[in-house]
């Protein structure tokens, strides 16, 4: 079908759904489903009230599909990759290269040269589609590290379109980003831009710098002065500032208060055995989520008996990610060995104290499982957000329960009455972790008060809302 323009374009890497494709004797049936991922479910709120277009890819390797309409008037652009693609785009340069040196260096990044030529490419094939998919004078909206090339490339193309590009990771020091090969060709992707946002202040200061470093331009407060590329293009000021993505607040709190997700909550604390302390770990599999340090802490506890191992347990959930890639393979084998180690330790016949749960969990589970837990555990080494910080405060319409919050996740901004806590400090994690299980309700709840008048305020329309009016111009 031929592509209606919209006045407003969102690009990430992902739709919000999956293509499934099932092989029949009639032929080849394409069903869809909700795509994993932050990114996806807070833009796919802001979308159900701002109907546009959503260009992205399908979710399957080698699957071309028309564009199409789906049941909310969004126009979905599917963007063909290849298993190509996706091994040198996506897993190479993406997640081997991007991913670990944006977060500091916890993993020690790879650069290859056909690594960076396929993304290039890729990112041409999606700044092609927006053109495509955009009305005259149309906002586009561009996500994440996947896609940092394509508002350059659209400029180029469409420079009556007002650009906008978010970054849901951290964005490093220049000491950090520097060792890029293609540092210049990225920084100048992203300059394509009218406005870049970043999940923290510290990012967006990093950015800035970078820019005056690397490439000597000047910067005003949040301005960046970025002269024509011919004799006869003026200077434009692109805007680098912090604009903290939230969640559908409201959506999470309306979805703990159902009385399904209460009585599995209750079931739950049941099929534990009723424990004195549960706590709670939800990531994605990840080196940058402090799972492993997460874990040292709860073994050690249990070994000195601070925790006891009969009345304590800790529900680990760490949902599938990048199983192609090495390293994750590695983190993967890691965990489960430790969780193995510690429940060898201390379990009892019908008890474990670590239930490590590696497979994707649905929402109402994991909603229910936010409302039994007394403790939640966010440790990430480097997190742009965490989302998942603020969809337990979110559930917890109960106003108990305590968030222990490490100081490298973006949350951490925002949500100053959590426990803080230094992850790569297993003596102050566990201390941390001590100071949550014996605080007193009332300090549990003066807390829990405060952090949810943060995320309720502060949800992912009001976030959605601040970036696109800083963006047209019509913010007050």
């Amino acid at each position: 079908m031929d592509i209606t323009p919209q006045s407003l374009v969102v690009v990430a890497n992902r739709l919000p759904v999956d293509a499934q494709v099932t092989e029949g004797t009639e032929g080849r049936t394409v069903t869809w489903r909700p795509s994993p991922g932050g990114l996806v479910t807070a833009m796919d709120a802001v979308m159900r009230s701002n109907p546009g277009a959503w260009v992205g890819w399908c979710g399957t390797a080698g699957l071309e599909l028309d564009p199409f309409t789906d049941d909310s008037g969004r126009t979905l652009v599917p963007i063909p990759l290849s298993a190509t693609d996706l091994e040198e785009h996506y897993e190479g340069f993406s997640n081997a290269s991007l991913w670990p040196l944006y977060h500091d260096g916890v993993a020690p990044p790879e650069y290859h040269r056909e690594w960076w030529a396929t993304y290039e490419e890729v990112n041409r094939r999606f700044a092609d589609a927006a053109a495509a998919a955009a009305a005259e004078g149309a906002t586009v909206w561009v996500h994440d590290y996947q896609l940092q090339l394509v508002p350059a490339m659209l400029r180029a193309m469409r420079p009556d379109l007002r650009i906008g590009f978010f970054l849901h990771i951290p964005f490093p020091p220049y000491e950090i980003f520097r060792q890029i090969p293609w540092r210049r060709q990225i920084l100048e992707g992203l300059l394509g831009s009218d406005l870049i946002g970043f999940q923290r202040k510290t990012d967006a200061s990093n950015f800035r710098r970078t820019l005056r470093m690397q490439l000597g331009m000047q910067t005003q407060r949040t301005f960046v002065k970025v002269p024509g590329t011919r004799a006869d293009e003026p200077e434009r000021l692109v805007r680098a500032e912090a604009y903290p993505i939230s969640i559908d607040s409201a959506d999470f709190e309306a979805l703990a208060r159902s009385p399904e997700v209460q009585d599995r909550a209750a079931e739950i604390r049941r099929e534990l055995g009723n424990p004195d302390l549960l706590m709670l770990g939800v990531d994605r599999l990840d080196y940058t989520k402090g799972i492993r340090h997460r874990l040292r802490a709860i073994g050690e506890l249990l070994d000195e008996g601070e925790l006891d191992p009969t009345r304590a347990v800790l529900v680990q959930v760490a949902s599938p990610s990048r199983g192609r890639v090495e390293l994750y393979q590695a983190i993967r084998d890691d965990i489960e060995s430790t969780v193995g180690r510690i429940n060898g330790s201390f379990a009892t016949i019908g008890h474990n104290p670590v239930i490590h749960l590696h497979q994707p969990q649905p929402r109402e589970e994991i909603v229910a499982l936010y409302l039994a837990a007394d403790l939640m555990l966010v440790t990430a080494l480097r997190d742009g957000m965490n989302l998942v910080a603020k969809e337990y405060v979110a559930s917890r319409f109960d106003g108990d329960g305590v968030l222990v919050l490490s100081e490298f996740a973006g949350a951490a901004d925002e949500l100053t009455q959590a426990v803080a806590v230094n992850p790569y400090d297993i003596d102050g994690l566990k201390a941390a972790i001590m100071q949550a299980v014996t605080m007193d309700r009332a300090e549990r709840r003066r807390r829990m008060r405060f952090l949810r008048r943060r995320v309720m305020e502060n949800d992912v329309q009001a976030w959605a809302h601040r970036f696109l009016d800083a963006l047209t111009g019509s913010e007050t």
